[in-house]
């Protein structure tokens, strides 16, 4: 009888050291903003991810059909590359912490422990392996804007020993200028989502590596110019689609925080915007390429809807719906008067990654002060002449040790009969092998 009076005792006894945790737990208050920043960027890179996919779909729908085995082993040995470099040294060397404010070279990634408490957790941001996670597959697509515009002529090998100085030590050094705290940001440089620090990095990278490799064989001809259609122009509108959805994990991930009202609603506004930049670059594409060809051009439309995203990344949060639509508007007019204009220089970009990257990433890197009060122009073309000297420059003298000590183009014999089977032995169509 005794005991049955103590049970309930000892029971409440019990309790009071579990209570007293309990009020000592940090509430959501304290670790909601991690854990839904953390979520972001998991959610976000997730998308950014599957742009992976897209660049192989457009670039393997471009391309002819004898050399769509050859852009596939490059996309998925590309996105591999960068992950590994990324984690070895470049996460590190783009944010460095304390640096001289240009130049640090940062050692492996390391992610926080198992079951990390929150007492130990940075409550104020987010995960450490979200947030390399994100930052990850950003460096991936700078590699796979190069992949497409070299296309068609370029060896393997040389090509991948590329990405990994690119992945792992030019864009994380560039990177850390205006992401990492560097002196760009410092000045006050404006770069939302990275229209400079990612898009026109890798045109860059794409305009070197075509002026030292040169054209295909037979793309300029007695002064004229040969079209070279692709084998597969449905893979490349899925291509499309496929990096428009990435894009919005792009660009609303790259808000960097969704622990508040504001910081969501944010995230939705980035969405929409986004959304109707891409829709007015593939408007105005297939509009002006009509009146231009007399017969709208598919690869101009979806070129348009992609240098239309490009354009809105720089600033994606602030422009309003109408704003977007004219940002947007007018990358798809870049593209369209861009592409034969490389053309005239005899800079072959199969894919039109120059056009859609670099010129209209540069036009939204300045399109930044027309809704943006804090940023001027001055600055802005401070940041993109400092990344396209940095970039262009690294990337020549990067292409001719290659093409010096390996050789970064393969012959005519094998150019002709395609890189599929004379760099891979296998091809993506064997039935229509000569395509």
């Amino acid at each position: 009888m005794r005991l049955n009076k103590l049970l309930p005792l000892a029971a409440a006894a019990a309790l009071i050291p579990s209570l007293a945790l309990a009020q000592d737990a940090p509430g959501f208050d304290e670790i909601g903003p991690y854990i839904m920043t953390t979520l972001l960027f998991c959610m976000a890179g997730f998308l950014v991810f599957f742009m992976a996919a897209g660049f192989a779909m457009l670039e393997g729908g471009l391309v002819r059909s004898k050399n769509v085995t050859m852009q596939m082993t490059k996309n998925i040995a590309l996105f591999s590359i960068a992950a590994i470099m990324y984690w070895l040294v470049g996460f590190n060397t783009m944010y460095p912490g304390d640096f001289n404010g240009y130049f640090a070279i940062g050692g492996q990634t390391v992610l926080d422990p198992v079951g990390v408490a929150a007492a130990d957790a940075a409550l104020d941001y987010a995960s450490v392996g979200s947030d390399f996670f994100f930052q990850l597959v950003f460096v991936a697509a700078t590699a796979s804007i190069v992949s497409g515009a070299l296309a068609e002529r370029i060896k393997l090998w040389p090509f991948l020993i590329f990405v990994v100085v690119l992945t792992g030590f030019m864009y994380p050094i560039s990177g850390s200028w205006q992401w990492g705290g560097g002196w760009l940001s410092e000045m006050g440089f404006s770069d939302f989502a990275g229209s400079t620090v990612v898009h026109s990095v890798g045109g860059w990278a794409a305009l070197a590596g075509a002026i030292v490799l040169g054209p295909r064989l037979g793309k300029y001809k007695d002064g004229k110019v040969n079209p070279m259609p692709g084998s597969n122009l449905a893979l490349a509108t899925l291509g499309t689609f496929i990096l428009w959805l990435g894009w919005f994990g792009f660009n609303g991930g790259s808000q960097m925080a969704m622990g508040t009202v504001g910081d969501v609603s944010d995230v939705s506004r980035i969405f929409a915007n986004t959304n109707m930049a891409a829709a007015a670059g593939a408007v105005t594409a297939l509009i002006l390429s009509n009146v231009m060809y007399k017969k709208p051009d598919l690869t101009m439309v979806l070129n348009g809807a992609l240098a239309g995203l490009v354009s809105i990344t720089a600033e994606p949060l602030a422009p309003t719906l109408f704003g977007a639509l004219w940002i947007g508007a007018v990358g798809g007019v870049i593209v369209v008067f861009t592409v034969p204009l490389l053309d005239k220089f005899k800079i072959d970009d199969v894919v039109g990654a120059i056009p859609v990257h670099l010129f209209a990433g540069i036009w939204g890197t300045i399109a930044v002060i027309f809704y943006n009060s804090d940023a001027s122009l001055g600055t802005q073309i401070t940041g993109i002449l400092a990344y396209g000297i940095f970039t262009f420059v690294a990337s020549l003298v990067v292409w001719f040790i290659l093409k010096a000590a390996l050789g970064i183009r393969v012959s005519e014999e094998d150019e002709i009969n395609g890189l599929d089977t004379s760099e891979m032995g296998m091809e993506a169509y064997p039935e229509f092998s000569k395509g």
